[in-house]
């Protein structure tokens, strides 16, 4: 790869238990086996000379692309038109299902439509982040990519045996491989890269490719039928929620934040984070996104991991607390931050890091995201049973002991511990989720000592919270800093969304965090994080933005900034982390959390329009 393609130019495609990015012009070059987090085979996305691809483009260099999902699908079709001939390249993984796999098979379908056009097909995998050296072994069925640890990347080629050979393989450089392939109107070839393979490479016959593709778009659309949204935005929706499952591990129920790592929150600096993990926060939010939309079935599977959570550490008197802020998708907490230095990074944004070393940090708003979607999940007919309950017992009363001590915060600064306004309004939560389950159930709780936490928590933040100068609540006690998180307590019923002391803070955040409807979660400058440079907006916040104004009323301009943010999307409607000043997407991508407040948010706002 010559050079970086933006990092909204990329579709995605995955099986449920990892994922693939791909460019608009054809690149596959993020590829993790067998897990969203296990390293990379291809990863070019983060160095573009040593990271390894799989690319597919047509060999004229002057041609026109377009990229889209085959409706209610994750299937992805990329175009190339010159104006000798027009072709395409149809990605997907077949679904694997809820048993873990070790075999993963990304399938990429490449025909002719008009014309005649001749493809380059280029695989360079590197596995191991690209530490891992490999041979490549060509057979007349294909070839196979062996590294020295034993990993193998299986080529198969989609043809009948009688079919004529149209591919010419050429020079590859080192241990890749290179081919051309030559195709008339009417014409289709294709190959199956797969990882894990049980045997050797063979010719997959066509009536084979079209069950996979048969089977795979109908996986999807059965999936999709289970929708219940009807509003405003049901195409927008619907594609947050296939993005949604797309980072959803089967086996687990676990939501990644995002499938990617080490994408820069701003070009050239060192906010550069992996988020193939689950947050307890963020797979909290998937409940009421995931209900919200009917999708019961993989709400009650994050509601088991989630309990598993739980149960694991509950009674534990740590520091941090009983639970992790994140896991690995399996539920394991090793999540040792390291850095790749021989990997230049995303437009040499250093360092790149995997692992996540935020993973031990305090972060005490957990608790009341984990009590809330619990809560939520009881209302809509999950049932709790007696030793989960047990478990969120003993979570409660840590919490009734260290909920009054600074922590790290939502956004897991690397400046110290303050004493958050947010996490201090979470644990509010906590005790008040609590003591409703209690009630609702008739269960054993100590719901007199959670109650009387409950209302110091509400009294503390109202009188340290609440800054008389900014006449808004703010970031942390010891600050007037203002903080995006905090449009969430009118969600969460802190505050009614009519209060003056809420609408008052609305007006504040409008002024100060608020660029033309995109939200910045806060001023670093005001506020040290512990890390250099600056961030864009942050997308997540923009649409949280979006419900708080449609909570209060003003849906008018919920309905002007939710269209405006949309205008961000990507021409799939994906979204990462961030928007830069230029309108450039940033961060991880594309991300749950930013797709589960979309999602949120469209429906709020849609009932706000209904009633209004």
């Amino acid at each position: 790869m010559d050079h970086y393609p933006l990092i909204e130019d990329h579709g995605l495609i995955g099986d449920l238990q990892t994922a693939a990015l791909v460019t608009t012009e054809g690149v596959v070059d993020w590829f993790c086996s067998p897990r969203f987090d296990s390293p990379s085979v291809f990863g070019a996305l983060l160095d573009k000379e040593n990271g390894g691809h799989c690319t597919v483009r047509p060999a004229h260099p002057t041609h026109a692309t377009r990229q889209l999902y085959l409706p209610d699908t994750a299937i992805l079709v990329t175009r190339f038109m010159t104006e000798a001939g027009a072709g395409e390249v149809l990605d997907f993984m077949p679904v694997t299902g809820t048993a873990v796999t070790g075999r993963h098979r990304l399938v990429r379908l490449v025909r002719c439509v008009r014309g005649t056009m001749t493809f380059v097909v280029e695989i360079a995998p590197r596995f191991d982040y690209g530490r891992g050296k490999h041979d490549v072994h060509i057979t007349p069925h294909g070839a196979v990519f062996a590294a020295e640890d034993g990993t193998e990347l299986t080529v198969h080629p989609i043809r009948e045996p009688e079919d004529e050979r149209l591919a010419d393989v050429l020079t590859g450089r080192g241990a890749d491989l290179q081919v051309s392939l030559t195709l008339n109107a009417g014409e289709q070839r294709g190959l199956i890269l797969e990882m894990g393979a049980e045997g050797p490479p063979r010719e997959i016959r066509r009536a084979e490719q079209e069950r996979l593709f048969d089977e795979t778009a109908a996986f999807w659309r059965s999936w999709l039928a289970q929708s219940r949204y009807t509003g405003r935005w049901r195409e927008v929706v619907e594609r947050s929620a296939i993005t949604l499952k797309l980072m959803t591990f089967a086996p687990s129920g676990a939501v990644v934040a995002a499938p990617t790592a080490a994408l820069p929150e701003q070009l050239g600096g060192e906010r550069n984070w992996d988020y193939r993990f689950t947050w307890i926060r963020d797979a909290s939010f998937s409940v009421y996104a995931l209900l919200g939309l009917g999708f019961t079935e993989e709400a009650g599977a994050f509601i088991k991991w989630l309990g598993d959570r739980v149960k694991e550490r509950a009674g534990s008197d740590g520091n941090t607390g009983p639970l992790n802020i994140m896991y690995k998708v399996d539920g394991s907490s090793d999540l040792n931050e390291q850095i790749l230095d021989h990997w230049e990074g995303y437009e040499r944004s250093a360092p790149v890091r995997i692992g996540n070393g935020a993973a031990t940090q305090l972060q005490l708003d957990i608790y009341g995201e984990a009590l809330d979607s619990i809560y939520f999940a009881h209302r809509h007919g999950f049932q709790i049973p007696y030793g989960g309950w047990s478990s969120l017992r003993m979570d409660l009363e840590w919490l009734a002991d260290h909920w009054d001590q600074a922590d790290e915060g939502i956004w897991e600064t690397r400046g110290g511990r303050q004493d958050f306004t947010y996490g201090r309004v979470m644990s509010w939560v906590a005790f008040d989720r609590a003591l409703r389950l209690a009630e609702a159930n008739g269960w054993p709780s100590a719901s007199g000592r959670w109650q009387s936490e409950r209302d110091a928590v509400y009294e503390q933040v109202m009188a340290k919270g609440w800054n008389k100068k900014r006449q808004a609540f703010v970031q942390h006690y010891a600050s007037e800093v203002l903080d995006s998180s905090l449009l969430r307590m009118a969600t969460v019923g802190f505050l009614t969304p009519g209060d003056p002391m809420w609408a008052s803070t609305l007006d504040a955040m409008d002024q100060e965090l608020v660029s033309d409807s995109l939200v910045y979660r806060y001023n670093p400058e005001t506020s040290p994080d512990g890390l250099r440079g600056s961030e864009g907006t942050f997308s997540l916040c923009t649409f949280m933005y979006v419900d708080a104004l449609a909570r209060a009323g003003r849906t008018d301009r919920a309905r002007l900034v939710f269209e405006k943010m949309m205008g961000y999307a990507n021409h799939l409607g994906l979204l990462s982390e961030e928007i830069d000043p230029t309108g450039r997407q940033l961060g991880n991508f594309p991300q749950a959390f930013t797709h589960l407040a979309l999602i949120d948010s469209a429906i709020t706002l849609n009932e706000a329009l209904d009633k209004k």
